[in-house]
């Protein structure tokens, strides 16, 4: 059972709990694609096709799959958006799991996780969990009386 639900309903000027409280930061807009794309890489381990991403200045990431791909269906048809997090463990507590924590290259753990019917990609770095200070988070009271002071 999921742990994803707000205490009070999010106003039309508040960011997502996810990165106001949770302190997560936005990587990449994953979009599945059938259209080869200029630039793409083939990671044959997922048979996928990426590209744009290190291009794209709003972290876009074009995704093509084989049609054997071992991928979630629902990854492969639904975009996905995916966040850095301190620690990915923690993060996935509670969570309704598509993908078990894994780690697709050097440094990096990624776990997916279904809120609301869409693909969500949680990723930790390991670099930089260790040379990153943590991130403040303020839940609540706390939060509210924040974005009042600064008149957020």
């Amino acid at each position: 059972m999921s742990t994803d639900r707000l205490e009070r309903k999010r106003q039309d000027h508040e960011p997502p709990a996810a990165t106001s409280e949770r302190g997560w930061r936005y990587h990449h807009l994953g979009i599945p694609t059938s259209i080869p794309r200029r630039g793409e890489v083939y990671l044959e381990q997922f048979k996928l096709h990426v590209s744009g991403f290190n291009t794209s200045p709003y972290g876009i990431e074009w995704m093509r799959f084989e049609p054997d791909s071992p991928i979630s269906e629902l990854i492969k048809t639904v975009p996905h958006i995916a966040f850095e997090v301190d620690d990915l463990d923690a993060a996935i507590v509670g969570r309704d799991i598509l993908t078990e924590p894994n780690s697709p290259s050097d440094g990096a753990r990624v776990a997916m996780i279904i809120h609301n019917g869409a693909p969500i990609e949680l990723i930790e770095f390991r670099d930089r969990k260790m040379n990153r200070p943590r991130t403040k988070i303020v839940r609540g009271r706390q939060a509210r009386q924040e974005r009042n002071e600064f008149g957020t």
